[in-house]
């Protein structure tokens, strides 16, 4: 029918107001539109229970959510980077005392074309008469979307009543934010009793509206959020809060998911600002900035149509490691750089190379033999702290027949071990630091333990030495 609804039975005392859930599908992306310019699918996910002849203003609901959502429509028919469609709930199997049908939703108006005029001949043939099973045509309405790429796929939906099958709306939503389906759910809610609006906060964001007038501004609001992008920049602050830090990597995740939404290389533009990032504003996003060690930083949230400035302390100084003058290491000594005090390795540096931190105090463990700990090293903002490595020096061990044995390092009265010499092997070669060590050796074929023979010998930085058994 057209025009106004056949009135519906009130629902027993269900919920008396409207709400709205936009819940943002991630980037599943589908046909290639403009370039940068992504194809926006909003599906509508609309109550048509019974309760929505309950009168709200001048008319039953059904009549006011109706025409408010016709009224948005008929601004975006037309559009080639909109695609719309209709899943309802509630309309096929009228109510009975003891007995509902949760499995009431069906997709009435899937997408492609021109969809608005088949949506307004279904909203004004609906008639109001079942139950209100939202977790289910949440779930359903995951799978309405065709795949594709490059499209941002919204679901909104509409109505006056809590769950009313026993089933959990905040679950569905969960789980197919887990599976990176939903990214963000918006909840606008109309005169709901406060321990009500509880159950419809877990959905998502939630906001209340108490009247026709504001129920027709938040869906305008919504229906704008989902169809624009906006703007922010990261500053990357010194130690005395410039924004001066840049050339760093920076990731964008979705919080509430963990998928990886943007990736940039962060910027400093021809006016030396940071660069301007066009990102969706849905989300809620966690961004990891890739310094050493990486700053974090949660609950990032954007406001449609509107330029964010993200501020995140990320003050850098360099760590240059220099080896000194002699003969130059083919390999390329490697070095673990730590928090100081702390056991987990943040980086691997190379002699002769200098990497950015953040400023604080490390501590550096030089891979040569033996391993040369260099404790607090402090970086500071914007400057170089420079750590000097010994040049190796280079041990021959030559013996006339194989035999067993071990490198140490003399340090004092104390023996640290260094290296086992190879069973299989008269000649080995060892690149040490500069220092004093002792060689234990003792040849295959003697079997005896005072057969033993130790030498010491002194390694100089850039020059070899042959020990000889």
């Amino acid at each position: 029918m057209s025009g106004s609804l056949v009135p519906c039975l009130l629902r027993r005392g269900l919920m008396r107001s409207i709400l709205l859930a936009t819940l943002l599908l991630p980037a599943t992306l589908l046909h290639a539109q403009a370039p940068g310019k992504p194809l926006t699918r909003m599906l509508f996910v609309f109550d048509a229970s019974n309760s929505m002849n309950a009168f709200w203003g001048q008319q039953p609901k059904i009549n006011t959510a109706r025409d408010l959502l016709l009224r948005s429509l008929n601004e975006l028919q037309g559009r080639t980077d909109v695609e719309l469609a209709l899943r309802l709930y509630g309309h096929q199997t009228p109510i009975e005392p003891g007995k509902q049908d949760c499995n009431d939703t069906r997709l009435e108006v899937p997408f492609g074309g021109d969809a608005v005029p088949a949506i307004r001949r279904v909203l004004e043939g609906v008639r109001c008469v079942g139950t209100t099973p939202i977790a289910r045509s949440l779930e359903k309405a995951g799978g309405d979307f065709p795949e594709g790429g490059n499209v941002r796929n919204i679901i909104i939906l509409i109505t006056d009543g809590i769950e009313a099958c026993d089933e959990d709306p905040c679950a569905v939503s969960r789980a197919l934010q887990a599976r990176g389906i939903v990214l963000k759910p918006f909840v606008i809610g109309v005169g709901i009793e406060e321990g009500q609006q509880y159950s419809l906060r877990c959905v998502g964001n939630y906001f209340d509206a108490s009247s026709p007038e504001l129920f027709a501004h938040v869906l305008n609001v919504v229906v704008a959020q989902a169809l624009n992008t906006t703007t922010c920049q990261v500053d990357l602050l010194t130690t005395a809060g410039k924004p001066l830090e840049t050339d760093v990597a920076m990731t964008f995740f979705d919080q509430r998911t963990g998928q990886v939404m943007h990736q940039f290389e962060h910027t400093l533009n021809e006016r030396g600002l940071p660069d301007t990032l066009t990102i969706d504003p849905l989300p809620t996003y966690r961004l990891v900035v890739h310094t050493i060690p990486p700053v974090v930083q949660k609950d990032i949230k954007l406001s449609p149509g509107l330029h964010t400035v993200i501020k995140v302390p990320a003050g850098q100084g360099q760590l240059a490691l220099k080896l000194g003058s002699g003969m130059a290491d083919p390999y390329g000594v490697q070095c673990l750089v730590r928090k100081a005090g702390e056991a987990g390795t943040l980086h691997v540096q190379r002699v002769n190379t200098t990497d950015r931190y953040l400023v604080g105090t490390y501590d550096v463990e030089v891979l040569t033999l033996p391993r040369m700990l260099v404790p607090d090293v402090r970086i500071e903002q914007g400057a170089t702290n420079t750590v000097q490595i010994p040049q190796e020096g280079v041990l021959n061990v030559q013996a006339g027949a194989p035999g067993h044995g071990a490198l140490f390092v003399v340090r004092g009265s104390d023996r640290e071990w260094v290296a086992d010499l190879g069973p299989h092997a008269a000649q080995e070669q060892f690149r040490l630091l500069p220092g004093s060590y002792e060689v234990v050796y003792r040849s295959t074929n003697a079997r005896r333990t005072e057969y033993s023979i130790v030498k010491p010998v002194t390694v100089e930085s850039g020059r070899s030495v042959t020990l000889t058994f």
